[in-house]
């Protein structure tokens, strides 16, 4: 997978993660547990996304 592509991938999922972690954090009775776990996944999103764009570009 080419690194542009790479990137556009990660950007969705994080896009996805945070609309999950905006709909649980506004239940009535958000569970802090799924809560805790879509934040650390949109964490690690985060770092790959930043460790790519420090990543050489590759043709």
């Amino acid at each position: 997978m080419k690194l542009q592509s790479r990137i556009e991938s990660l950007k969705l999922r994080h896009a996805s993660l945070e609309s999950r972690i905006f709909e649980e954090d506004h239940r009535p009775r958000p569970d802090m547990t799924v809560l805790a776990r879509l934040k650390l996944a949109k964490l690690h999103l985060k770092d790959e996304l930043e460790r790519l764009h420090g990543a050489p570009v590759r043709a």
